[in-house]
């Protein structure tokens, strides 16, 4: 049964560490709702009522340009081993850019990747567990090395002139706030 909580329990921390793949969630108040798989140890807790993911390139930014407009994200784990569970953490977004004042201090939480975009944060409002008894069991063979190739073989310019070019409006048009200047 789902139980709901207001921060992250030890029980909790210790199921997000053992995960492999999270879910984004994010709307503006017209247009289309995003949700986004992520994954390659890009998240990390921070406090008990806060989270946040190193955001790298994508195909879009469709993320930070919710969070510019309305601030509302969901972040979902779910379990694919042998115990079931669903883990949602509801609350307001917060995209910090590598030109930002806290980028520094932040960034120091998470390994550098290649074509690192901006740290997308969620101050946690609530969270909710679920039992998950209907999703399959998967395991994970190994991460892709796709992205990271790709983003090597642009180069930072490359990518950069990629984020001015693909990634500045969500599929929308709303603006999403990045910055191309190194």
């Amino acid at each position: 049964m789902a139980r709901f909580y207001e921060k992250l329990t030890p029980e909790i921390r210790e199921f997000i560490g053992k995960q492999h793949l999270f879910f984004v969630a994010s709307a503006a108040r017209e247009g289309r709702i995003n949700l986004s798989p992520k994954g390659m140890d890009t998240f990390r807790i921070l406090a008990d009522d806060r989270v946040g993911y190193l955001d790298l390139t994508g195909s879009g930014n469709e993320t930070a340009g919710h969070i510019l407009h309305d601030g509302r994200l969901t972040i979902m784990l779910c379990s694919f081993d042998e115990k079931p569970l669903i883990l949602r953490l509801y609350g307001r977004g917060q995209v910090v850019g590598q030109n930002d004042s806290a980028w520094p201090e932040l960034i120091g939480n998470f390994d550098p990747m290649p074509g690192q975009r901006q740290i997308i944060l969620l101050r946690i409002e609530s969270l909710q567990t679920s039992c998950g008894f209907g999703v399959p069991m998967y395991q994970l063979v190994e991460d892709r090395s796709t992205l990271v190739q790709w983003c090597e073989k642009k180069g930072p310019e490359g990518v950069r002139k990629y984020w001015a070019d693909k990634n500045s409006r969500t599929i929308d048009g709303l603006e999403t706030g990045i910055s191309v200047k190194p």
